[in-house]
């Protein structure tokens, strides 16, 4: 895992974020990756998603041959305010992903880059996956927590997007989840359904706590990665 910070004007003490590489990245010189963002939840910090062992599980599923290698990006919320008021959102687009794609040999296209994240993380992914979708073909909601601010907008934010480029979204919670956090997943996946809008929805038994996500981690990595097929993985220039 390699730490990193982002010097920001927009953020006063910058943006942290640890980068983990797939164990053949220094073997391969000439191979590029996809890239998963992955967001912790509100208090949490950017170590979450390496403590819950996302690192791990994908670490063990590349060396058994089971997904496509890739990168994943963990970045830092300080503020956990609303998106209105929060300039990490707009800091993770203009700033940090073109910071990844020019450091490390990522395939910058929408079909190889992924956003994700639990609880308020989640909020921020369909935010920003729904909003630039031109960025990301793939959107995971661990125990969503909608932003007060977006729901009025998000049906008006899925159907500006075209039916070919809707990215894929993956939906989860536990059914012991707090009742207004609970709801809100609810709410977003019964959007979904109304607009016919395909979809995964997990709603399986546990809480809004660390083991709850930690016992889903594989399942959310194998998600990530199915459509990166080994086949993608000639030599491909930026």
């Amino acid at each position: 895992m390699k730490p990193g910070l982002l010097e920001s004007e927009k953020l006063r003490q910058g943006m942290d974020y640890r980068v983990y590489l797939p164990p053949c990245y220094d073997e391969h010189p000439d191979q590029r990756y996809p890239v998963l963002y992955l967001i912790h939840g509100q208090s949490y910090t950017d170590d979450q998603w390496d403590r819950l062992g996302a690192d791990e599980a994908a670490e063990r599923l590349i060396l058994a041959g089971e997904i496509a290698p890739f990168l994943i990006v963990m970045p830092r919320d300080r503020l956990w305010e609303q998106p209105k008021a929060d300039p990490f959102g707009e800091v993770l687009i203009n700033e940090l992903i073109p910071l990844i794609d020019r450091s490390y040999r990522t395939i910058p296209q929408r079909s190889h880059r992924a956003i994700g994240g639990l609880s308020r993380g989640a909020g921020w992914a369909v935010h920003l996956g729904l909003l630039h979708w031109q960025l990301f073909g793939a959107i995971g909601a661990h125990s969503l927590a909608v932003f007060e601010s977006d729901a009025p907008k998000i049906e008006q934010w899925l159907e500006q997007i075209p039916p070919e480029a809707r990215p894929r979204i993956f939906l989860d919670i536990g059914d012991r989840d707090r009742p207004p956090i609970l709801q809100s997943a609810i709410w977003f996946e019964q959007l979904l359904t109304r607009k016919r809008i395909p979809h995964e929805w997990y709603l399986y038994s546990g809480y809004h706590q660390e083991s709850y996500w930690q016992a889903h981690v594989e399942q959310y990595i194998r998600w990530y990665a199915a459509p990166w097929s080994e086949a993608e993985f000639d030599i491909i220039e930026p």
